[in-house]
């Protein structure tokens, strides 16, 4: 497909739920407790950037988010790397990942609070635990999906098992877990608002909850639609990287 008409087919899908958010508020048929018009998200917005407000949660959020997903992505790394091309370090680790994976990371909100206190430490403890066990089994799939038979090669020409992982596995795996770490920096904005849910005073997913105790309902889709934006704005980065990175990687096959 062109890029031109890529576009074009992404903006005019985003075009029209615009258009059909306007009828709704425009001819009331949704009262505006609800579901506030553009006009009214737009004024909202306005106020936050005079006032500073907005600034000051997109930084917070961006500060934890970068640092949870961070400190996951290096640790998640590693063993992902270990659990797909050793079996002895799947075992070890596979049990207790697939346990932890399934418990909901709201349910941990006490618990890290006791271990934690209420600061950064804590939001950014949440962030990890939504996003640590999931990607560490990602990684492991990228690694396991090389073929046998590269492997096989390389061993007949005299490589070591620890040549073959540098040398094959993870050039071969590279593209694979590049974008699972695009997929998984989207799963930690998805865990953001859990992250601020409790004694924070700044950050986006913060303003959403203290907007809904007031009704706010326009800040509450701001707060939306900031995330959604930034997040997209990452998403776009890592394929940009991506298609400069891997330039012979033919991903439409």
């Amino acid at each position: 497909m062109p890029a031109g008409l890529y576009f074009v087919a992404g903006a005019s899908f985003i075009g029209a739920f615009i258009l059909i958010w306007l009828i709704l508020t425009a001819l009331e048929l949704v009262l505006p407790m609800f579901l506030p018009g553009p006009k009214s998200v737009w004024l909202e917005f306005v106020r936050q950037i005079r006032e500073g407000i907005l600034l000051q949660d997109t930084g917070a959020s961006l500060y934890r988010i970068t640092l949870g997903w961070l400190v996951s992505t290096l640790l998640a790394l590693p063993i992902g790397i270990l659990m797909g091309n050793f079996r002895f370090f799947e075992g070890l680790f596979e049990p207790f990942i697939d346990l932890v994976r399934y418990m909901p990371a709201v349910a941990f909100v006490p618990l890290t609070i006791l271990w934690t206190g209420v600061g950064d430490g804590q939001k950014i403890l949440i962030l990890f635990i939504g996003t640590f066990f999931q990607e560490v089994l990602m990684i492991m799939d990228n690694v396991k999906g090389v073929p046998r038979e590269m492997i096989e090669v390389s061993s007949t020409f005299g490589l070591s098992r620890w040549e073959i992982l540098y040398h094959v596995i993870l050039r071969y795996a590279l593209p694979g877990i590049w974008d699972t770490f695009r997929i998984t920096l989207g799963w930690a904005w998805t865990y953001l608002v859990v992250a601020e849910l409790v004694a924070a005073n700044v950050g986006l997913g913060y303003r959403i909850m203290r907007a809904q105790r007031f009704l706010q309902t326009e800040s509450i889709i701001l707060g939306i639609l900031i995330i959604g934006l930034l997040g997209l704005f990452t998403d776009m980065a890592f394929k940009a990287a991506y298609k400069r990175m891997f330039r012979w990687m033919d991903r439409k096959g």
